[in-house]
């Protein structure tokens, strides 16, 4: 699946959907900005997959900062069996630059 960007991410926010999104910083980053996401920092996922396995075969939206430790926790997910998982490119970075 292809990964998705700051724009599109936004557009679907603003429409209402429900989206599984995954903010995977730190407490500090994510107490400082966070768009609503549920928090369980790339350090926690593997502690944490059960609470993630009934969407194994649903969209999963991960990031991060600069979507670097978003997408070694797609591969993760991926390799964990998730079939949906999708990085937000460029991040919080981006999104902070543009909305």
């Amino acid at each position: 699946m292809n990964d998705i960007t700051t724009d599109e991410l936004k557009q679907r926010m603003d429409a209402g959907e429900k989206l599984n999104l995954f903010d995977v910083r730190e407490l500090h980053e994510y107490e400082e900005f966070n768009i609503g996401a549920t928090l369980i920092p790339l350090g926690e996922l593997p502690g944490r997959l059960s609470e993630l396995e009934n969407l194994k075969n649903e969209e999963v939206i991960v990031h991060c900062r600069s979507g670097a430790r978003s997408g070694n926790a797609k591969m993760f997910l991926l390799d964990n069996g998730f079939t949906n998982v999708r990085n937000v490119l460029g991040g919080m970075l981006d999104w902070r630059s543009k909305f």
